[in-house]
């Protein structure tokens, strides 16, 4: 009788959908978005999006990638930035540098690149080394 009105719950579907760049499409440039991406095809250039950046077997990206989650079978090539987690399938190939929260790979996955986990990295320098503790004494 007193209690507030209930609120009406939206009932429309998400406008964030998965962008794609299919088979035998190239892309040059940069790619900003909040929504997943697909690449099936070949991307050169620059990627930033809040999503999820999937790269399938026949895709291929050079250039850099700042993403939440990454899921690869495909190859890339340059500076890839996640925040989350990058899960590499055993097809894919991975080159340059890589900066990753967590790392899943599958056997005959293929890796050249300079890794640099981020929770790793903060424990390292917010704690002394043991090393140098013990040299000190």
């Amino acid at each position: 009788m007193f209690s507030e009105p209930k609120k009406k719950q939206s009932m429309l579907p998400s406008l964030s959908k998965p962008n794609t760049i299919s088979e035998n499409t190239s892309l040059t440039g940069d790619f900003c978005s909040e929504s997943d991406l697909r690449i099936d095809g070949k991307l050169e250039g620059t990627v930033k999006t809040t999503g999820k950046v999937v790269i399938g077997k026949s895709g291929f990206i050079k250039g850099t990638v700042d993403c939440t989650q990454a899921d690869f079978e495909g190859k890339f090539s340059g500076n890839l930035i996640v925040s989350g987690l990058l899960t590499l399938k055993s097809s894919s190939h991975v080159s340059g540098e890589i900066v990753i929260g967590k790392l899943a790979v599958e056997p005959g996955a293929s890796i050249d690149a300079a890794c640099k986990m981020k929770g790793s990295l903060k424990a390292m320098t917010n704690e002394p080394s043991k090393i140098t503790k013990e040299k000190a004494v």
